[in-house]
Order: C-alpha cells, then structure tokens, then sequence
C-alpha cells in the first residue's frame, strides 16, 4: 500500500511549505489578533480575509485523547496508537498523535512537545511527545 499523503489546497500550501523546514504555523488576523487552526483563508473570528503567518511554539497540553487498537493502514500506524487534541499554548485546538509512550501512559493535562515526523514528499507531520519531567 503507497502512503496516504494529506491533500494540498490554496489555503494549506503556506502552512505545508513551512512543514518542510521543522514550522508548525498558525495563523494570526491582522484584524483583530484572533489566533486559528487549520489554515484557512479568512479569520474565524471576525471573517478579515488574509490572516498572517506566524511560528507556534511548539508546547502544548493534552485535552483529549483515545487509544486505537484497530488501525486502518497497519503498515504505515501500527496499532495500539494515540489520537489526541491538544491545546496549543498560543490557544488553538490541534488533532494529532502522540508518540514515544506507551499508550496507556498518557493523561489529560500533560505537558507535550511538537515533534515531526516525516511524509514521502518531503513534508513533515506534526505529532506531539511527552515533554521531559
């Protein structure tokens, strides 16, 4: 089976592009500052056209989160896996995975790290990792 690459669009291609160079960003209205994610091509908030790009930290809190024991492409996600919200510390809400634990050591409220893992094209997909004690 090839790899599932995730799509490409007009609103997505800046935030793609930076994954290339280790970027997670979110984008900030110049209207009124809202922060938001998933790109998209206006401000959530208070619908201003052409939010800017600006570089997240990196640092988040685990909110939410299940364990898959069935994946749907084993051979690219072995199972047991952790799909999980996190609250970026700039606000916005992320779905990710969270990686290097087992899966049962995870809890809300963790304190998590952005960490990157590569895609056949040379983008990268943001996941998120236990931050050091």
């Amino acid at each position: 089976m090839s790899e599932l690459l995730p799509p490409v669009d007009e609103s997505t291609a800046p935030w793609w592009e930076g994954t290339r160079e280790g970027w997670f960003l979110l984008q900030r209205c110049h209207a009124c500052a809202a922060v938001q994610f998933p790109p998209r091509s206006v401000c959530v908030a208070c619908m201003a056209a052409d939010p800017e790009w600006v570089e997240a930290s990196g640092h988040a809190r685990v909110d939410s989160f299940t364990v898959v024991h069935r994946s749907p492409a084993p051979e690219q996600i072995p199972a047991p896996y952790v799909v999980a919200r996190v609250v970026l510390e700039e606000g916005p809400i992320v779905l990710t995975r969270l990686v290097g634990d087992d899966a049962d050591a995870w809890r809300c409220d963790d304190p998590v790290s952005l960490h990157w893992e590569p895609l056949a094209d040379g983008r990268r997909l943001p996941v998120f990792g236990r931050v050091p004690r």
